[in-house]
């Protein structure tokens, strides 16, 4: 595989409901900063030099998507919708779609609709971190906090030790031929690195920074709006 020759794609999953926000709409389209959460994420991506082009995968029934105006963010944006009942699927589905137009040894970079405070330094370190990797990687943070494994009560069994760690985060960066194959075969992950992991290969973590949070709670979304209004100008 030439790494010169090689395209980034983003696809970003976006087909889901945001049960745990307990919102009438789908997470990805909660207003954060007067946008719809998932505009702020795709704003970065679209804008990004290294990326060719932002898929949004999308449910077979989205309404929603339409009501909205993404004119600004440019020519690389293209919906999908083709949306799967799990990430998973989500993304694989995502991934047939482009098949005419990805090669097999182009990146893609798949990010979560409702992380919305990625940054155009967390795009620029993983790309330029997976250059030269044969099989990609992901951004993550090492595990700070104590960790505890409970019973079914919620009583602590066990303390369970920190050391190596980390917590997954993205966007997570594979070749397209990878991904594919290994979401052809491990449908049941939460993640892309878990389904390269189940293909017996090793994703290199790279480190990015506790701002890059996932939306999953009601108080995220006032956190979310904290980072994007204070971290102008930042690149660390």
């Amino acid at each position: 595989m030439q790494n010169f020759q090689a395209r980034h794609f983003a696809i970003v999953p976006a087909a889901g409901t945001g049960s745990r926000m307990g919102a009438t709409r789908p997470k990805q389209y909660l207003p954060l900063l007067g946008k719809p959460l998932i505009h702020h994420a795709l704003a970065v991506l679209c804008a990004a030099p290294e990326i060719d082009r932002v898929f949004v995968v999308l449910s077979v029934d989205d309404i929603e998507w339409s009501r909205h105006d993404w004119s600004a963010l440019g020519p690389k944006l293209c919906p999908l919708f083709c949306g799967g009942a799990t990430r998973a699927d989500s993304v694989l589905g995502g991934l047939r779609t482009i098949a005419g137009e990805a090669a097999q040894s182009d990146w893609v970079l798949v990010h979560d609709a409702a992380r919305p405070c990625l940054a155009p330094w967390h795009v620029d370190k993983l790309v330029r971190e997976l250059a030269h990797e044969e099989v990609g990687g992901l951004l993550a943070v090492p595990v700070a906090d104590t960790l505890k494994r409970a019973d079914a009560h919620r009583h602590v069994l066990a303390t369970v030790p920190r050391d190596s760690l980390w917590q997954a985060q993205t966007p997570q960066m594979f070749r397209y031929v990878m991904l594919r194959r290994a979401l052809e075969h491990a449908k049941d992950v939460t993640d892309e690195a878990s389904a390269i992991e189940a293909a017996g290969l090793r994703p290199r973590l790279v480190q990015g920074d506790a701002t890059n949070l996932k939306v999953t709670y009601p108080l995220d979304l006032h956190l979310a709006e904290w980072i994007l209004q204070n971290r102008q100008g930042s690149n660390t």
